[in-house]
């Protein structure tokens, strides 16, 4: 009777360890489960609104706004293609819109990263007291300084028309340098600077061909900010730009809205915001792993 009693009762202890094995092993997968699902969620949500702006784009008006709506391509997208054409010069547009933003990308690069360079290695006065003030001119609007800066291009630098008024403005920009400074600071030791001083490399070459390698994580992730900022620029553009043949690509799409022959053009207005997307997508696919780690610099210390 005491064996039999001492089983039962060791038998009902074991029980409940039993079912938490069974649920210690299913968790792990019910949560991998769940975020799996949300990351897909996610995906689609972020994906979705892409795929149905190319759909669109090979649709006419009437499809467009038509109920139900069609979620696969039509046949009108040769059509639009034509269309846009006649309307406005994209591939002229689109030139200058590649032209300037990668133009003004790479100087902005070259600028910031040599600006954040002296101030995260260099000791000279007032060096803190400068660079409060640069930080201090981010909290200004830029629409503050907007009349000044029209009345700078067309009267003093008579730069109307010309794609110098939208490369130079802003390629030493405060965020930039504040940008690299701090990755600078993370990720680059005086002692290297400071052993190359003495094999007799002189500041430049110091910059160029010892930190800037190191700095490609950091010019990838500013480098999208500044070449997508370029790109979606619009207010700028329409300032100074006052030839149809000097458009930038979204001064040159509101052109679509108001086309006086066809009135308005859904189909081709979607194909042209379609095409001027497609940079974009292609250049943060190229750098998105640089532009992670430039994103994540500072955030484990090791």
């Amino acid at each position: 009777m005491a064996t039999s009693s001492q089983t039962t009762f060791a038998d009902a202890r074991e029980a409940p360890t039993v079912k938490a094995r069974r649920k210690s092993r299913w968790q792990p997968l019910l949560r991998s489960i769940f975020f799996n699902g949300l990351l897909l969620i996610g995906a689609f949500l972020s994906a979705f609104p892409f795929y149905w702006m190319f759909v669109l784009s090979t649709q006419s008006t009437q499809q467009i706004f038509s109920w139900p709506p069609q979620f696969l391509p039509g046949s009108n997208l040769l059509v639009n293609y034509e269309n846009i054409f006649s309307i406005i010069p994209f591939w002229r547009n689109f030139a200058n819109s590649v032209f300037i933003g990668v133009t003004h990308t790479a100087l902005s690069l070259l600028f910031c990263s040599m600006g954040g360079y002296a101030f995260a290695m260099y000791r000279f006065p007032g060096r803190n007291w400068l660079f409060g003030l640069m930080l201090a001119t981010m909290m200004i609007p830029w629409m503050a300084g907007i009349v000044p800066w029209f009345i700078l291009i067309s009267k003093w630098l008579h730069w109307i028309n010309r794609y110098e008024a939208l490369i130079i403005p802003g390629v030493a920009s405060a965020f930039g340098i504040f940008w690299m400074r701090q990755y600078i600071q993370e990720s680059i030791p005086h002692e290297l600077l400071d052993a190359a001083r003495i094999d007799g490399c002189h500041e430049f070459s110091i910059f160029f061909r010892i930190v800037a390698p190191l700095l490609m994580p950091a010019f990838a992730a500013l480098g999208i900010m500044i070449f997508i900022g370029s790109w979606n620029g619009f207010l700028g553009p329409l300032l100074v730009m006052q030839d149809k043949t000097m458009y930038t690509l979204p001064v040159a799409l509101s052109l679509l809205r108001q086309d006086p022959r066809r009135g308005f053009d859904a189909g081709v207005l979607m194909l042209g915001t379609a095409l001027a997307t497609l940079p974009m997508l292609i250049v943060f696919l190229m750098a998105t792993r640089r532009f992670m780690a430039g994103l994540t610099i500072g955030a484990v210390k090791g």
